[in-house]
């Protein structure tokens, strides 16, 4: 594997409800030199969506904390990682069961594991109580022989 199919980035921001748009950019805007295609775009950002909402709703729940995210660009391979230093999850695999949730309350509760894992390739979960949750997604860019698929940088940032 050569060094020029590869590239990655990090970023750290606060566990506000705001920044979760600007981690789904961020991402769709890194992954554009993949030349994704609009449905893959939309599938890692909503992904990461998902991931970053859960470390800001359970990881640190009414308290303000740091979420870090890194991509990294292998090949035609996108690997993200989002983690907190949150509260951590006591039992990973109950967790990540369809409609399972510790916030009734909230809308759409209960899918966020069952949505990263349907819109990406690969999704591993990793938690310690008490000192916080790292999601990794995998997914592989495929190639299409058609330009008119291929998602802009300009047209990343607008969605």
């Amino acid at each position: 594997m050569s060094k020029t199919n590869e590239n990655e980035m990090k970023l750290e921001f606060l566990s506000k409800s705001n920044n979760e748009a600007f981690a789904r950019i961020t991402v769709a805007a890194f992954v554009s030199q993949l030349d994704p295609t609009i449905e893959e775009i939309s599938d890692i950002k909503t992904a990461v969506s998902e991931a970053v909402t859960n470390c800001i709703v359970h990881g640190y729940e009414d308290k303000l904390g740091v979420i870090n995210l890194k991509c990294n660009l292998i090949d035609n391979k996108i690997i993200i990682e989002v983690s907190d230093s949150g509260k951590g999850i006591e039992n990973i695999e109950m967790a990540m069961q369809p409609l399972y949730t510790t916030k009734p309350n909230l809308e759409r509760s209960g899918m966020g594991f069952t949505i990263m894992d349907s819109f990406m390739d690969d999704l591993k979960v990793e938690s310690i109580l008490g000192l916080g949750t790292k999601i990794t997604m995998t997914k592989t860019i495929k190639k299409e022989e058609t330009a008119e698929n291929a998602v802009t940088l300009e047209e990343a940032l607008r969605g």
